[in-house]
């Protein structure tokens, strides 16, 4: 179920799906790099103003789910129009600022996102632009991000599938909203 909270902008009502914290676990592969296991850590929040703000964490995970380092941080924000087209700005720890165009797709909650414009720091590594694909799937969040460089096509290069964190505070709120005539196992209110 998607809770959509009150004070949430009109114009992102679309968006609630990726409210919240999530976590899980992905791929990562591109030429030039280590190709490895990664865990992850995102958040959608909002403040009641017209967009999301987006924070994500990634590190490698050793052959038993073990953090070992730090892998790709990102932080940005989130829009939504009446067309259903979505723009993002994000920052990367590497040194890249990128602006994403995209758009919602019609009658399910997925996201497909392309580059518009990159600037790089002389630190950065060589970029020059991707693709994304955001979906929520049975109640979790997948992704699946492509990117560029001068010397390599656009190739998928990190995959993850995310599960919704549910804190204490969620389901003691859930469970005061349970009606009173719910049975102790839950399972005859259904029936």
């Amino acid at each position: 179920m998607i809770e959509i909270p009150s004070d949430l902008h009109k114009d992102l009502v679309p968006l609630a799906f990726l409210l919240g914290d999530w976590a899980g676990a992905g791929v990562h592969d591109f030429p030039g790099a280590e190709k490895c296991n990664f865990g992850q850590e995102v958040t959608f929040s909002h403040d009641g103003r017209d967009f999301l703000e987006y924070s994500s964490r990634t590190w490698v995970l050793d052959g038993d789910g073990n953090k070992t380092r730090p892998l790709e941080s990102e932080h940005g924000f989130w829009r939504i129009d009446a067309a259903r087209k979505i723009e993002v700005t994000m920052t990367r720890d590497d040194g890249v600022i990128e602006i994403w165009y995209g758009e919602m797709a019609e009658g399910k909650p997925q996201i497909d996102l392309v580059t518009d414009a990159v600037a790089r720091t002389a630190a950065a590594q060589p970029y020059s632009g991707g693709k994304r694909l955001y979906g929520y799937v049975k109640s979790d969040l997948m992704w699946v991000g492509e990117k560029q460089t001068p010397e390599v096509e656009l190739r998928p290069y990190m995959s993850a599938h995310l599960k919704k964190v549910v804190t204490p505070e969620e389901v003691e709120r859930w469970a005061k909203a349970l009606p009173d005539d719910m049975p102790d196992d839950g399972i005859a209110f259904f029936k």
